[in-house]
């Protein structure tokens, strides 16, 4: 299991039909909601990155300054929460070579560039949220295209900063195609790493799932089963050995429902939903899984409508795709 709360390239992987779909017949490909970090509606085509064209553009554009930790500077009123972004032309003549384009918005080119944020409070005032930063605090207050640029931002930062050399050769490297590369003295190219992760809910086919914890989250917190996709295997593959490995239990009749980045630091998350035997005994992996139960939709049910109706029975924050698996199979 992790500590993580475009469908392409996928291959053969059938997408549910709503009568395919069996139990999970509400899942959020047939509902309103897309996940938090899926949101995005900037147009971030290749062909924007074009060295000529981003210097024509940049004495217009926009830019998202993020620090280290992933922290933006935002303004909020009430519920409404957006992003803070500098006028490009006020911090450089031309496109800093470590700017990243995030894509064009209205016709206006937004960038994201590292750099120093001044402290924002957190939504109770007490400072910056707990090892999330701006994403995992603000993403679900954001509207769709600012949730977009910023989970972009984060990733896309975040692989430049934690990957300075070449891993073909060994020679530094540096940022290329408007932040979307780079590339070292020798001309070895490099792009952005994703890491798959398939993220699973497990279910019996009528009304009862299959939610689990780690040791390290807080107390009482449940969710749905996840792990990365290992070399050479399938995702349907890494649902079954997943599901066997952290409880115990053999999966069937598995579905793709979606998918959400995970820029913490670096994870695409596939959900998926499989069928088990409730009547299969249920064996924690020791050291990875604390506990696991089957729950109810009912039971969910009312901790979505009260979250002390079941105190024992935390759910995942409102920003993780796990949590849109849980609500969306509740409301099946």
């Amino acid at each position: 299991m992790t500590d993580n709360d475009g469908t392409e390239g996928l291959g053969d992987i059938e997408l549910p039909s709503v009568a395919a779909a069996g139990a999970l017949r509400v899942g959020w490909l047939h509902h309103r909601l897309a996940p938090v970090l899926s949101r995005g509606t900037a147009d971030r085509g290749e062909d924007l990155r074009d060295e000529a064209r981003t210097a024509a553009n940049w004495p217009t554009a926009r830019v998202l300054i993020v620090d280290d930790a992933g922290r933006v500077a935002t303004d909020r009123v009430g519920d409404i929460v957006r992003l803070q972004f500098a006028a490009a032309g006020a911090l450089a003549d031309s496109p800093p070579r470590d700017a990243v384009l995030l894509g064009t918005v209205g016709g206006v080119d937004h960038w994201a560039i590292g750099g120093e944020v001044s402290a924002q409070p957190d939504e109770s005032g007490d400072g910056w949220s707990r090892g999330g930063g701006g994403l995992r605090q603000w993403g679900p207050l954001l509207d769709d295209t600012e949730a977009g640029l910023l989970t972009s931002a984060i990733a896309v930062l975040t692989w430049h900063r934690l990957a300075p050399f070449c891993p073909r050769c060994g020679e530094l490297n540096s940022p290329t195609s408007a932040g979307w590369s780079r590339t070292c003295e020798r001309g070895h190219q490099e792009f952005p790493r994703t890491d798959p992760a398939v993220i699973m809910l497990v279910h019996d086919g009528a009304d009862a799932a299959v939610l689990a914890r780690q040791p390290s989250w807080p107390a009482h917190r449940y969710s749905i089963l996840a792990g990365f996709t290992e070399a050479g295997e399938s995702l349907e593959a890494t649902v079954v050995r997943e599901v066997r490995e952290e409880i115990g239990v053999h999966v069937t009749d598995v579905h793709y429902l979606g998918s959400q980045p995970w820029p913490f630091p670096r994870s695409l998350m596939l959900g998926f939903a499989a069928r088990a035997d409730r009547a299969a005994a249920l064996t924690p992996r020791v050291g990875e899984i604390e506990a696991a139960r089957w729950v109810t939709r009912a039971e969910i049910r009312d901790v979505l409508r009260d979250e002390d109706a079941y105190p024992e029975l935390g759910l995942p924050a409102g920003i993780s795709i796990a949590r849109q698996i849980i609500e969306s199979w509740a409301r099946g």
